[in-house]
């Protein structure tokens, strides 16, 4: 079976089908039809490359290298023995490919046999490229794996754009009165004349997406492809993108297999590392037996009701920008989330792009300065632990961590995540100051760590038994 990979760069959940009530999806939402569109589907880090790394390699980013951005002089790179999708898969007989955004690196440990990257917002050309690079694979009959990497709705080089001005009137024009102001965002002026924008973004995206899938049909190949479209991470707007709140990391997934039951809306909490292993089932390949956390979902693809084993979810977060270090670790189930915040003593880094739009200068004016519900003195200095009850606070508002009522669910989400940064190798988990890692060798010699997270410099001493 062929595999389709279509990757929206900023949209979170931003379509017809997962609830917005004002922005036209027509094509994302016909694809959700006719498919599994997965409600509860969570990406590791709410970043471009690091998520795409995710996505390329089942891993979490402090288990690759993929720390933050591939790009300008600081680039982060995916470390040199990682398997990815393009090596797995040119080793299991597809032909490999990949056209438009591209964002990690380097290029051999990525090794797409065709790799066509562009900038381009043109999604005709997109869709132009994608219909060339589909033929001559029907005309070799071999099997594929291409990955359609779309620009929108990525904020421009402006301050308030998103790359709407050369396409015309190709995509409808929408007024700022017309647009819904999701929670995450104070309903301000500055706020709504962005979001206008980037509604055209995302028309013009999904027009991108009809186009593809319209290839694909007339070509004879959608009944021979599995098809997925997500998105890296959340919208670029504060409160969202590069946070590990909802809003960064709660994503549209949605898969069609040929010859499965159409319009399946699936409950079950699904991760972004998830998707390689799935792409391993559909090639018949046999998974490295390497340290992959993540599992197929095929076997869950038409599962109307939560599956044993589908509960919760982990995510890992170190860079955006090599100037904007945070590293901070979740836990999602259906109901809770807890985080983990290593250096919680620094404010929260703003990203080059957010901090430059129209709607942070807004927001920043205005009195009080809320982000949605969110003070803005809690947005940027943040507690070591933060615990949330997302049925009544979905906005991820009321901290629960030093609620005496919650005590025994704080230690039952801090062992869950502490389980898991130990299976995965996490440097970032930390005990008295420093990585457990970095000073692991010691311990069997002897070294105690006191059970706290931070150094205190009020209480040096170590632990008697040192």
């Amino acid at each position: 079976m062929n595999i389709l990979l279509m990757i929206a760069d900023d949209l979170g959940r931003m379509a017809g089908c997962y609830g917005d009530p004002c922005i036209k999806t027509p094509h994302i939402d016909a694809l959700a039809a006719e498919g599994t569109r997965f409600d509860m589907a969570f990406t590791s880090t709410a970043s471009c490359s690091a998520s795409r790394s995710v996505i390329y390699t089942g891993l979490h980013t402090h288990e690759t290298g993929q720390y933050g951005l591939h790009h300008g002089y600081h680039h982060f790179m995916t470390f040199e023995d990682v398997p990815t999708a393009p090596a797995l898969l040119n080793n299991a007989g597809y032909h490999t490919g990949i056209i438009g955004k591209v964002h990690v690196g380097p290029r051999e440990v990525y090794p797409w046999q065709h790799r066509e990257e562009s900038r381009t917002r043109d999604v005709q050309w997109v869709a132009d490229r994608t219909r060339d690079y589909l033929s001559k694979r029907k005309e070799e009959a071999q099997p594929f794996f291409l990955t359609v990497g779309f620009i929108d709705p990525h904020r421009d080089g402006t301050r308030g754009g998103f790359g709407n001005e050369e396409f015309g009137d190709l995509d409808p024009v929408v007024s700022p009165d017309a647009v819904h102001v999701p929670p995450f965002l104070p309903d301000i002026g500055e706020v709504r004349t962005e979001l206008a924008e980037y509604y055209r973004s995302v028309h013009r995206l999904d027009r991108g997406i009809g186009m593809i899938l319209e290839a694909l049909s007339e070509l004879g190949l959608a009944d021979d492809t599995l098809v997925v479209f997500l998105s890296d991470n959340g919208a670029p707007f504060l409160n969202s993108k590069t946070t590990l709140f909802d809003a960064g990391v709660h994503l549209p997934l949605i898969m069609r297999k040929p010859g499965q039951k159409a319009g399946i809306a699936n409950p079950n909490l699904v991760s972004f590392t998830d998707i390689l292993p799935t792409f391993l089932d559909v090639a018949g390949a046999t998974p490295n037996p390497d340290k992959r956390q993540g599992r197929s979902l095929l076997p869950i693809l038409e599962k109307t009701t939560e599956q044993p084993g589908w509960d919760r979810v982990f995510g890992s977060h170190t860079f955006h920008e090599v100037t904007n270090y945070w590293p901070t670790r979740f836990m999602r189930t259906a109901r809770y989330k807890y985080h983990r915040n290593v250096a919680w003593q620094l404010d929260f880094p703003f990203s080059g792009d957010l901090y430059g739009s129209l709607s942070w200068q807004g927001i920043r004016r205005q009195d009080p300065v809320m982000i949605g519900d969110r003070p803005i003195r809690d947005y940027l200095r943040r507690p070591p632990e933060e615990l949330y009850d997302l049925d009544a606070d979905p906005g991820e508002v009321n901290n629960l961590a030093d609620d005496p009522a919650h005590e025994g669910l704080l230690h039952d989400c801090r062992a869950a995540l502490e389980d898991w940064q130990k299976r995965t190798r996490d440097p970032w988990l930390y005990r008295d100051g420093v990585s457990v890692m970095a000073v692991e060798h010691h311990l069997s010699h002897g070294l105690s760590l006191p059970d706290r997270f931070d150094f205190d410099p009020d209480d040096p001493a170590p632990q008697a038994s040192d």
